[in-house]
C-alpha cells in the first residue's frame, strides 16, 4: 500500500518488559507496516519516564516532559497502533498513566491540547498472552477508553494472540500462517481508514 507521501504509523507496546511478547507482536505488526510502504516509529513508553499521575505534582511541576513528547509522537502520526497485554484483565498501567498524562496536556499557540490531538485520530489493536484468549479483555477495555476519554476513531478489526510464547519463530515472525493474516488484516484496515481521513497533499 503506497501514496505519494507515506501514511506515518506510531505502534505503541504497552509493555516495557524485556521479551515481552507484546513487544514482539508490535514488532512484527511494524514489519508488515513498513513492508506496506508505511512509515513506522515505534514508542517505547518507558523511556517516557513518566511518574505515576498525581493532580499534586501536576499542580507544582506542570505536566512531565515525557508526556510532551508523547503529544508530539501522536502529533507526527496519521494512525496509532496499540499492543497490549492483559494484567488481571486490564490494560498495563504503564499504558493508562501515559495516556492519563497525555490528557492533562493544555492547549498553547504552538499546539492542541493532548485531548485534541487525539481527537478522531484513527487507531488499531493488537494483544497478546500466553492464554488461549490472547489478552482479548484488556485489548476490550482499551477501546472504549480510547474512544470515550480520547475520541479516537478504533477500527472495528482486532486481533488477540492466544498462547503467544508458543507463536513465534526464531525470526520473529508468526508461525501459523491465520494469525500472520488476522494481524496484516488489522494492520492494513487502519491504513486504509488513515487514507480516507487524511487531508489531500
Amino acid at each position: 500500500m503506497t501514496t505519494t507521501t507515506p501514511l506515518r504509523l506510531l505502534v505503541i507496546p504497552a509493555s516495557a518488559r524485556e521479551g515481552s511478547l507484546n513487544r514482539r507482536l508490535a514488532a512484527c505488526a511494524a514489519a508488515m507496516a513498513r513492508a506496506d510502504g508505511i512509515d513506522v516509529h515505534v514508542l517505547d513508553l518507558r523511556a517516557l519516564a513518566l511518574p505515576v499521575y498525581d493532580g499534586d505534582l501536576e499542580a507544582a511541576e506542570g505536566v512531565p516532559a515525557g508526556a510532551l513528547e508523547l503529544q508530539r509522537a501522536v502529533l507526527a502520526a496519521d494512525a496509532l497502533l496499540v499492543v497490549t497485554p492483559e494484567y488481571n484483565g486490564f490494560p498495563t498501567p504503564l499504558f493508562v498513566n501515559a495516556f492519563d498524562w497525555l490528557s492533562r496536556i493544555p492547549a498553547t499557540e504552538a499546539n492542541p491540547s493532548g485531548l485534541a490531538a487525539t481527537a478522531e485520530r484513527p487507531v488499531a489493536l493488537l494483544s497478546a498472552s500466553p492464554g488461549p484468549a490472547g489478552g482479548l479483555r484488556s485489548m476490550n477495555f482499551v477501546r472504549q477508553y480510547l474512544q470515550m476519554a480520547f475520541a479516537m476513531l478504533v477500527v472495528p478489526q482486532q486481533f488477540a494472540l492466544g498462547r503467544a510464547h508458543e507463536a513465534f519463530d526464531a525470526q520473529g515472525g508468526l508461525k501459523e500462517p491465520r494469525a500472520a493474516q488476522a494481524v496484516q488484516g488489522v494492520v492494513q484496515s487502519l491504513a486504509r481508514l488513515a487514507l480516507r481521513l487524511r487531508a489531500p497533499g
